[in-house]
């Protein structure tokens, strides 16, 4: 019988998406293969500090705020990079990394680029695919250069003074406002009039220092998963956010779920606007150098066109979260997708280290 390998689960954050990320993180714990992997979880709290969290209480936890477990140190250059901070190092010497940090420090680049120091191989794009990904101003000007289909709109920074009625009259109502540096639609806001549009600023420019305003585009919301290194992409099938009334935001995905309903497979969507969306989606992952994984966010508007929303690299993994359900509609399963992505962060960290390093 050959060794498990042990997996390093790192959630939480410091992000406003810490609790999403503790219950992403226990789908995973609970539907991992155990005849072929180990699971050590590290928990970071809302401070940013590591900890060794016993299972007992990983699976209760919602926030970690307060020392649940022993305190981790990093030491890079090491061959067991993630030691415990003081008394007898126990440790175990983590094989593989499957971070579900959602957010900022978590899927920006930061953390990975954090990963990439301690060589570690890990779940997910790698430093750059992470840190444009994230970005939604970034995202949108390598799409559009790409020839991909991206929502009119404006970035705005802090330090400028937003012209409301200029805004308005460029891009007309409704407008919707996002920080450009966030997941989970948190800071997110429709903005119908001008009143509107400055409380909607105002809120986004509390989650970043960038933000965009964009034009509301006429569509269906659709959403594709994308699994897959450089060598070999492919896409799911498609599904539907369903919203009674207004739009899909932080709310309606995690405090008040039954506001959306998430329909697989989206329904009335042609064969051929199908492929559409799944190569669209392939494009945009290859153009933002992603690997790994994302879900790919579109509109599909009443006469075919395909507008990229965005996507996201690291996508939850609640029990109801779009991304594994795409893919378990596909035929595979929770455990299998979690098998899978381990196994295509292995083969991209065994990719990387056969270059040359030095001269």
């Amino acid at each position: 019988m050959s060794k498990k390998l042990i997996v390093g689960l790192i959630c939480g954050g410091v992000s406003p998406e810490h609790e999403v990320s503790f219950n992403s993180a226990r789908n995973i714990y609970n539907a991992i293969n155990r005849k072929k992997y180990r699971v050590e979880v590290i928990g970071v709290s809302r401070k940013g500090q590591w900890q060794h969290l016993p299972e007992r209480a990983f699976m209760k936890v919602k926030s970690l705020d307060k020392k649940l477990g022993r305190a981790l140190a990093l030491m890079p250059g090491q061959s067991n990079p993630i030691v415990h901070k003081s008394g007898k190092n126990t440790f175990p010497k983590i094989d593989i990394v499957f971070p579900i940090i959602h957010g900022p420090m978590g899927e920006d680049g930061t953390l990975q680029g954090l990963l990439s120091i301690l060589n570690l191989p890990f779940v997910g794009p790698g430093t750059l695919g992470a840190s444009v990904g994230m970005d939604k101003d970034f995202t949108k000007r390598i799409l559009k250069e790409g020839g991909v289909n991206v929502s009119p709109g404006a970035v705005l920074y802090h330090h400028e003074k937003p012209k409301y009625k200029a805004l308005i009259k460029q891009f007309g109502l409704p407008l919707f406002v996002k920080p450009a540096n966030m997941g989970s639609s948190v800071g997110v806001s429709k903005a119908d009039n001008e009143k509107e549009l400055k409380a909607a600023i105002e809120t986004a420019f509390q989650f970043d220092y960038k933000i965009l305003v964009e034009q509301a585009i006429v569509g269906r919301e659709i959403e594709t998963a994308v699994l897959g290194n450089l060598e070999e992409v492919k896409a799911s099938g498609i599904g539907e956010i369903v919203m009674e009334k207004g739009f899909y935001d932080y709310e309606s995905k995690y405090i008040s779920p039954d506001a959306a309903k998430v329909v697989i497979p989206a329904k009335g969507v042609s064969k051929k606007d199908t492929e559409n969306i799944r190569k669209t989606a392939i494009k945009a992952y290859q153009l933002l150098g992603l690997e790994g994984l994302s879900r790919v966010d579109v509109f599909l508007t009443p006469s075919g066109e395909i507008y990229v929303n965005e996507p996201n690299t690291l996508p939850g993994f609640t029990n109801i979260s779009m991304y594994p359900k795409l893919w378990e509609a596909a035929g595979l399963k929770y455990s299998d997708l979690i098998d899978e992505l381990l196994d295509l962060a292995m083969r991209r960290f065994e990719r990387s280290n056969q270059l040359q390093k030095t001269k």
